[in-house]
């Protein structure tokens, strides 16, 4: 793939420690991480120095799950926002301003049957625990193939408090301005069947994910969900009744076929370097500076 160099390769291959290839590739480019292992998981912190952080603004927690399914290269499941945010890391290193950012890599989504099961619950455990409930949560997955970044919906359970809602309605209103900036208005809301963000939000806070689809079939979804409602429901319930499908030998994802044929390439040797596009690695550099430019007063 001519657009992104060897080592992208390297990070895909079979055999590669992918949390090691993160710490090294940063350590390599000046950038300091940490392994954080919680539930045998191994996630990889980056945080900056003090002067990139300003208490009186929210700190932006950003994360890309590094793990994959073994029969898979995993390019754009994850591979293509680890990558992205590796360098946006660097990036960051040089930042003339604070940014308030850190950066989470995680292990464990692709492992999860439920959310509590999925490596991102730890952590977001742990922020609950701490009492780090009001950062600004944001996970990125799936952004390397399309140009059309879609918010995902957000799945709030109805039982959740007035109070939580509001703040996560903010964070949502927030986050379509940033993609607002950042793609001159070229940005949809839909429904996604995955991401870390549902850990977060089932400990009470606040947390959006962000993928990248073609524009063909972001416009082709879209048309689907909107002329079946028991698609949109299938996609937002995925997660809570993979157990009770495995367990009942239901068939996973009955309605794949009326997925975007980028999610359906998903955990096949089909997610490799051949599949992903330069432009979204365009748009999620300019996502990435729309961020880093947003700051909101705690």
């Amino acid at each position: 793939m001519g657009f992104l160099p060897n080592e992208f390769s390297e990070y895909l291959a079979q055999d590669c420690n992918r949390a090691d290839f993160i710490q090294k590739w940063l350590e390599s480019r000046g950038v300091t991480s940490n392994r954080v292992v919680i539930d045998g998981k191994n996630h990889i912190l980056v945080q900056f120095g003090s002067s990139s952080y300003n208490s009186q603004f929210k700190i932006k927690t950003v994360i890309a799950h590094h793990d994959r399914v073994p029969e898979s290269p995993g390019a754009n499941d994850n591979s293509a926002a680890d990558w992205q945010l590796m360098n946006w890391a660097v990036w960051l290193k040089n930042y003339p301003s604070f940014h308030n950012v850190r950066i989470f890599f995680t292990d464990g989504e692709e492992l999860g049957w439920t959310v509590t099961n999925q490596g991102a619950f730890g952590i977001a455990k742990t922020f609950q625990r701490l009492g780090i409930t009001n950062d600004d949560v944001y996970v990125f997955d799936a952004c390397g193939r399309g140009e059309i970044p879609i918010l995902s919906k957000s799945g709030l359970s109805s039982l959740a408090s007035a109070k939580f809602k509001s703040q996560f309605n903010d964070l949502y209103a927030r986050t379509q301005n940033i993609l607002k900036r950042a793609t001159d208005g070229r940005w949809m809301t839909l429904p996604v069947p995955y991401s870390d963000n549902a850990s977060f939000l089932a400990c009470g806070i606040p947390a959006v994910a962000i993928t990248l689809l073609p524009a063909e079939e972001a416009s082709l979804y879209a048309r689907k969900i909107n002329s079946d409602k028991s698609l949109e429901d299938a996609v937002m319930n995925r997660e809570t009744s993979k157990q009770k499908r495995i367990e009942e030998n239901i068939p996973d994802f009955s309605y794949k076929e009326h997925l975007p044929y980028t999610w359906r390439l998903f955990h096949t040797q089909s997610d490799n370097i051949d599949s992903l596009t330069p432009a979204s690695f365009k748009v999620m550099e300019s996502i990435l500076k729309s961020l880093t430019e947003s700051k909101t007063p705690c």
